[in-house]
């Protein structure tokens, strides 16, 4: 940058230690301003001469005294901004240096280039090479100014060795964060192959900045830290100076709100434990055990129960129980309790083998000095308690004085935790034991119900929960002594605002209908479904919707079930559906909405079956009233409702009110709002299962082919039901539909096979082979194979996969024949296709296919000996399920040549066509046994090139793991050979050293079939001493 003019200092946007870095809206704006300012600057002498002939012109000079009414002179140049500097006295451009002439030394005025002003006019250093077409933004001009500013345009031998290596990490970073997946994926593999070549240093100098950065997206983020854990793995030992470091940038995410943040955060931080050893851990965080910042200790606490996780708890003992015993501080105090906690919500019931050593550790916390580190221990010893349940009482009886005594000495938080504490303890007590503690423990309890703490009044409702499911506690005492204070004071509308304390209260009121019986509890809550607050009226139906269905309403009476209906239909007019579902008054809670209140309408009519014939008339009466409503969300309630109601309606023999409801329904097909017409179709479905084809009206002649041009619904939720109806309609009234209606709904169903969602391709595959046996399976099949040769690959799966549903439904002869002939078929995809359904035909048909074995087996000869990969790799997924299927039957001669064919693909590097070969072996193992697997293994096991031994080694572990006691007796007989030392291997041949390694193999493998533990083990001496030269032979399995 030159410093000419007044703006000339001016630096390049990006450019380290320059000005401040811009917006992307402040850049956009530069961009145009100085777009506007080349475009309208005025027009000089020279330019006019150009534009116009100098003959018969002339410049007119202003008279004397002539003084323009301008606020300021014309200018040759306008006003510059700070970003915009003319280069050379030239065309104003945006980042340049020097200053422009005076009046009439600009030059031709010249257009400017196509797109507006370039980033190179703009200041923005160009890319180097390799990095096209990666998008930037202004922070990643600041965060990799070494490859983007003036240090990136230097040529790389002059750069030192470090230089160039610091260039091309960033280089690499660069296309993990901001590049396509191909060119993120070679980074990826880079990085994780040369990290030893690069160092820890330079590549952690690299990586923590960025992830420290405060504009770090959140996907970039996880790149990131992708990249961390795959060189972590590769440094091992080497990361340990640069552990601070990084725990500085991986402990934060230990308490983010995203969940898989906090799962890549464990993972990181376990991963690091394991390569840096427990001493390095400790020793880098043991300064901030005692910190005074609660956020330090608190992340370093989450962080040393990864550490314990990874490492093992045992070898944390010791640590924690200084920690917890520092007489120094009450914060490493604090931390000690706090580490337990949250190993003990991280591995959950692997603490019981410590559970002792662990509530040991922590238990004289429950007596601190210190309020917080009482509080922190009570509730470590809770999530202990809650970890172990239903075992280990016997570990806290230490703790339980301790306990007993804070409940009555304790208010607020302190008071809380211990209550908590005790709550997870009652569960673990035996029932006479638990009975006693609650009694004990229930006026606390009871007090503690009116509390106007928030947090006490969640874990009053917890202890309460966990109180009433304990085998001591009995219902006389809870209804006498609990159940009155817990309704009156829990159940209202500050309690129900309350997301979270109303999902505890819900849970808390089910597990006291379950102790006591629904209807006392039910009795309470039918006056409130009522409620003028939406959030308490919601609460209510839902729990009642939950009683209902865990409990049953067998104990109610006709009283209660009337003000129970009553309640829920007030309950569902008054959800008022909204573009999201919401109500009229704010929308929908969590608990309770308006298909909360069709699931308790549809639940509680369930569990009434015949008492509820009297309601049903008027219920049915408000869905036809609702599918008329103008909200499409009503109208989807509505014909919710009516899948509800269906299977009742039939049980009351309405059978003329049902099939007035079917009716309805019909005339409501052309709905418009997808999800409204979803609940239509499903409500259709749901009558006609109860109705039957006889007795539905419309007749399903009728409504079939109302439902054809449905299918073409683009909406997951329509097709999903419009399938199941057809399917429906075609198991059990096929024949009142037309063949050429039939064939309309395939030709439909072939585009649903390419559905992005599963359970539609699902149901399109199983309707077919519904309406496949409800016409025949020819013309079903003719349109299926014709399908095969689309270029879509999902939709020739989803096609391969239907005609083995047809083979399943019509059965295999009529699908055999036809995938034969298809074979011959000079194509492809063709081809795959038709091996892909011989495999899942087999799959599916399992033990039936046995007929077929040998009309497919000369088709898999070709298959299995073709060029292509993919013909191999589908054959052998054949000849696995068929020798699964055919295991036991007989058809050993064919396996063994088919079997002949698969071995040689055992030296195929494609991952996917190793797998098919291995799963095609393993087959062939169930149906033919490992003793003639292994006589096709016996040479390769010894082959001297390593590459060949690791496949056979390979499929010989996996024969060993299946039936290691059929391996004995198929071992050769070698005695006679003589015994060759390990030194003389070499020298003594390949023969020799086969004959020797093969003489102790069996002997070992025989030690261990006799029970011998220790056979298996390495013996020195017998091998070379280089053991990873032939790993194949210390039997790792």
């Amino acid at each position: 940058m030159g410093a000419g003019g007044v703006f000339g200092a001016t630096p390049t946007v990006g450019s380290v230690g320059g000005a401040p870095l811009m917006s992307a809206e402040a850049l956009a704006a530069a961009r145009v301003a100085a777009d506007a300012a080349a475009r309208s600057r005025p027009v000089t002498d020279e330019e006019l001469d150009a534009l116009l002939p100098t003959d018969g012109f002339k410049v007119l000079t202003p008279p004397e005294g002539y003084v323009p009414k301008r606020r300021r002179p014309v200018a040759a140049t306008p006003l510059l901004t700070p970003l915009m500097t003319p280069v050379g006295g030239g065309t104003p451009v945006v980042g340049g240096a020097g200053s422009g002439g005076p009046f009439g030394a600009t030059p031709l005025y010249v257009l400017p280039a196509e797109g507006g002003v370039t980033a190179d006019a703009v200041g923005i250093p160009a890319l180097p090479p390799g990095l096209d077409g990666i998008e930037m933004s202004a922070e990643d001009y600041a965060a990799f100014g070494t490859i983007l500013g003036p240090d990136g345009k230097k040529d790389s031998k002059e750069l030192s060795p470090a230089e160039q290596k610091k260039r091309r990490i960033m280089k690499l970073l660069l296309k993990v964060k901001n590049g396509s997946p191909v060119m993120r994926k070679a980074a990826f593999r880079t990085l994780s192959d040369k990290a030893v070549e690069f160092g820890a240093g330079p590549l952690f100098d690299a990586l923590l900045p960025l992830l420290v950065s405060p504009t770090l997206e959140e996907q970039a983020r996880h790149l990131l830290v992708k990249v961390i854990d795959r060189v972590l793995a590769k440094l091992e030992h080497r990361i340990r100076p640069y552990v601070h470091k990084i725990l500085v940038v991986m402990q934060p995410l230990l308490i983010d709100e995203d969940y898989h943040a906090r799962a890549e955060g464990r993972e990181i931080i376990a991963n690091l434990a394991k390569s840096a050893g427990l001493a390095t851990m400790l020793a880098t965080m043991r300064p901030d055990i005692d910190n005074p910042d609660e956020y330090v200790r608190n992340t370093t606490a989450r962080a040393l129960a990864v550490v314990a996780s990874a490492l093992g708890i045992p070898s944390m003992l010791p640590f924690l129980r200084a920690v917890c015993a520092s007489r120094k501080s009450w914060e490493a105090r604090h931390t000690g309790a706090k580490v337990v906690q949250q190993l003990s919500m991280l591995v959950g019931c692997a603490v019981l083998p410590l559970l002792n050593q662990l509530v040991g550790a922590i238990a004289a916390g429950l007596t601190d000095e210190q309020g917080k580190v009482r509080t922190i221990t009570a509730l470590a010893l809770a999530a202990l308690a809650e970890s172990s349940a239903p075992y280990g009482i016997e570990a806290f009886d230490g703790v339980l004085k301790p306990l007993w005594k804070g409940i009555r000495q304790h208010r607020g938080k302190t008071l809380a935790a211990f209550l908590k504490a005790v709550g997870a303890l009652l569960p673990l007590m035996d029932a006479e034991y638990a009975s006693y503690y609650t009694s004990e423990v229930a006026g606390v309890l009871k007090r503690e119900f009116r509390s106007p703490d928030d947090e006490m009044r969640k874990i009053v409702l917890a202890v309460v929960s966990q109180a009433v499911v304990c085998d001591g506690v009995t219902a006389e005492y809870v209804r006498d002594e609990l159940l009155a204070d817990f309704l009156a004071d829990f159940w209202v509308v500050r309690t129900a605002a309350d997301r979270r304390a109303a999902r505890t209260l819900a849970d808390t009121t089910v597990a006291v209908a379950g102790k006591v019986g629904g209807a006392l509890v039910l009795d309470h809550l039918a006056p409130l479904l009522k409620h003028a607050s939406p959030p308490l009226r919601r609460l209510s139906v839902d729990t009642v919707a939950r009683i209902a269905g865990d409990l049953g309403l067998a104990d109610v009476d006709s009283r209660l079930e009337t003000l129970l209906v009553d309640g829920l239909i007030v309950a569902l007019q008054e959800e008022h559906g909204g573009p999201g579902g919401g109500g009229g008054d704010g929308g929908m809670s969590s608990y309770g909405s308006g298909d909360a209140a069709v699931k308790a309408v549809s639940t509680v009519v369930a569990q009434l079956g015949t008492r509820a014939a009297s309601y049903l008339p008027q219920l049915v009466q408000l869905v036809k009233w609702r599918l008329n409503h103008a909200s499409a969300k009503v109208r989807q309630q509505a014909a919710d409702l009516v899948g509800g109601l269906a299977p009742v309606l039939g049980d009351c023999a309405m059978t003329e009110l049902l099939q007035h409801v079917g009716e309805v329904l019909f005339e409501f097909l052309g709905e418009e709002f997808p999800d409204a017409l979803a609940g239509i179709l499903g409500a259709l479905s749901a009558v006609l299962a109860v109705l039957g084809v006889e007795e539905m009206r419309p007749g399903v002649g009728e409504l079939l082919p109302r439902l054809t041009p449905v299918l073409k619904n683009r909406h997951e939720r329509v097709q999903e039901n419009a399938i199941i109806l057809v399917g429906r309609i075609a198991r059990g009234g096929s024949e009142r539909v037309s063949p050429k209606e039939w064939m309309r709904v395939c030709f439909e169903l072939l585009e649903l096979l390419k559905a992005p969602r599963k359970s539609v391709r699902r149901a399109a595959v199983a309707t077919f082979g519904n309406i496949a046996a409800a016409i025949g399976a020819d013309d079903v099949l003719t349109t299926l194979l014709n399908n095969l040769k689309v270029q879509e690959r999902q939709q020739r799966v989803c096609t391969t996969v239907a005609i083995a549903a047809v083979a399943g439904a019509c059965g295999p002869y009529t699908v055999v024949p036809g995938l034969l002939h298809e074979y011959r078929t000079p194509a492809l995809n063709v081809q795959n296709g038709v091996l892909k359904s011989i495999a899942f035909l087999f799959e599916s048909i399992g033990s039936e296919g046995r007929d077929y074995v040998y009309a497919v087996t000369g088709l898999l000869e070709d298959a299995l000996s073709d060029r292509d990969l993919v013909h191999r790799q589908t054959a052998c997924s054949a000849v696995a399920h068929i020798a699964l299927g055919v295991a036991g039957y007989g058809y050993e001669d064919a396996l063994v040549h088919l079997l002949n064919y698969v071995m040689p693909n055992v030296f195929e590097t494609s991952p996917h066509v190793l797998n098919a070969v291995l799963f095609a072996i393993e087959g062939c193992t169930v149906a033919l046994g490992p003793a003639v697997i292994f006589a096709y293994l016996l040479q390769g096991l010894f082959h001297p090139a390593a590459k060949v031994r690791a496949i056979y080694w390979r499929i010989y572990n996996t024969l060993y793991v299946y039936g290691q006691e059929a391996l004995i007796p198929a071992w050769p007989r070698l005695d006679g050979l003589g015994a060759v030392h390990a030194d003389g291997i070499a020298a003594a041949g390949v023969e020799g050293a086969a004959a020797t390694a093969a003489a102790s193999a069996r002997n070992r493998v025989a030690a261990v079939g006799d029970g011998d533990p220790g056979a298996m083990a390495h013996v020195p001496g017998e091998w070379p001493d280089n053991r990873y030269a032939r790993p194949e032979l210390d039997f790792v399995l």
